[in-house]
């Protein structure tokens, strides 16, 4: 896909997303940053941004665009909220920032660090998507969270594979060149411990690096504004990546296809509005990868239960909005699966409620039809009848306009 060409036009269309917000502001001097010695804007930005430091998480791989300063010892630092991600490295050249807009998915930016009057955000053109557009990202400027083979100075073993990790990912795959703090039983990762073995044959001490709750020992941990990498945030960071990839390929593709196919209706003198049957596979596939992720389909059974070292866990259930019974699509579950009602918190998002018409029906269809327990697919077995009954209930208190509108067949 050329996003790059209308109908999407990434690099020339305006962008509304968190961080143009703050930029905007700054520029209007309606806002403003303040520089500390110890960590230059970080900890002025994640405010400005609302952005807990309880997020914070760690990793240690050379895998982004500071990479001279991040090692086993330096680790990158990195703070989410639902749409927006923070970048800091001790000593680092400027602050990453990584932004959802509604419509054109993942914007990347840079702030300097050094002190400065007027600070500005300045918007990447191009550098980030070497890495952050290609099939990892679904094919659109995106996000991704990695798990590799990484050795004592923090270059990764290429030789020896990588995971793209999500919510699908096996346990023991996950977090390899990344400091996980929390406990998980019986289960093992890839978090906390250095490669050994050659770049092709490499192995990880999944033993050693489990169950760790304090990281003071494996580097200075004062530089840092928290002293986890909470095993939750990790989760839930891994989850909603893709979930806002898949949204934003889901309304590039739909775009894309509405375009072509009014250029050949116009060529074949047919009407405006004529969907082809390869139009309306194109849109069906967009809105099925759109359920999946919404529904988190595949994701890897927990054998045991899953407890962070942070207040991460807390603050983002508790940010949730509750229904008449006191449940949130934020209510994590950790014993079994990730979330206690397994329907993505950002299908209550300004990019899932600005998806094209065309695909957001299609989608809201879907959803309902398996949620309603019609026609749906094997494949969603994994969540039981009275758990479906319970998402349906929640989205018919916090999303209303999901049942207003929609026949439920297509």
């Amino acid at each position: 896909m050329n996003f790059e060409k209308a109908p999407i036009l990434y690099n020339d269309t305006p962008v509304h997303d968190r961080a143009a917000l703050l930029s905007k502001k700054l520029r209007a001097n309606e806002a403003s940053l303040v520089w500390e010695d110890s960590h230059g804007y970080l900890r002025s930005v994640l405010e400005a941004l609302a952005i807990p430091v309880s997020s914070q998480t760690l990793v240690f791989s050379k895998t982004s665009l500071q990479l001279h300063r991040i090692s086993p010892k330096t680790p990158r630092a990195l703070y989410f909220n639902d749409d927006t991600y923070v970048g800091w490295c001790q000593e680092g050249d400027v602050i990453e920032i990584a932004a959802t807009d509604p419509q054109q998915g993942a914007i990347f930016y840079t702030i300097e660090q050094s002190p400065n009057e007027s600070p500005r955000l300045v918007r990447d053109r191009g550098q980030c998507l070497t890495c952050h557009a290609s099939s990892r990202t679904q094919d659109v400027p995106g996000y991704l969270v990695r798990s590799m083979f990484v050795d004592e100075r923090g270059y990764p073993k290429f030789g020896s594979g990588t995971f793209l990790t999500d919510y699908t990912s096996k346990f023991e795959d996950r977090w390899g060149g990344w400091y996980v703090t929390g406990s998980h039983g019986e289960m093992r990762h890839m978090g906390n411990e250095i490669a050994t073995g050659k770049d092709s044959d490499a192995k990880v001490d999944r033993e050693a690096g489990a169950n760790n709750h304090d990281l003071s020992g494996r580097f200075n941990v004062k530089p840092y504004l928290s002293q986890h990498s909470d095993v939750v945030a990790l989760m839930v960071l891994e989850h909603q990546t893709q979930m806002h990839n898949a949204i934003a390929a889901a309304s590039f593709e739909t775009r894309t296809a509405l375009e072509q196919a009014k250029q050949m209706n116009e060529l074949l003198e047919r009407p405006a509005d004529y969907q082809s049957e390869s139009t309306k596979r194109r849109l069906d596939r967009a809105a099925e990868n759109v359920v999946k992720h919404l529904l988190m389909l595949g994701e890897f059974p927990l054998t045991s239960s899953v407890n962070g070292t942070s207040t991460f866990a807390n603050q983002f259930s508790e940010s949730g909005k509750r229904d008449s019974k006191g449940r949130s699509l934020r209510d994590l579950d950790l014993r079994t699966r990730l979330f206690r009602y397994p329907c993505s918190f950002l299908i209550d998002s300004d990019a899932f409620d600005q998806l094209p018409a065309a695909v957001r029906t299609k989608t809201i269809v879907k959803l309902r039809s398996i949620l309603e327990n019609r026609d749906a697919p094997d494949a969603y077995s994994h969540i039981p009848p009275e758990t479906r009954q319970a998402i349906l209930e929640i989205l018919h208190e916090q999303k209303p306009e999901l049942f207003d509108g929609h026949s439920t067949s297509e």
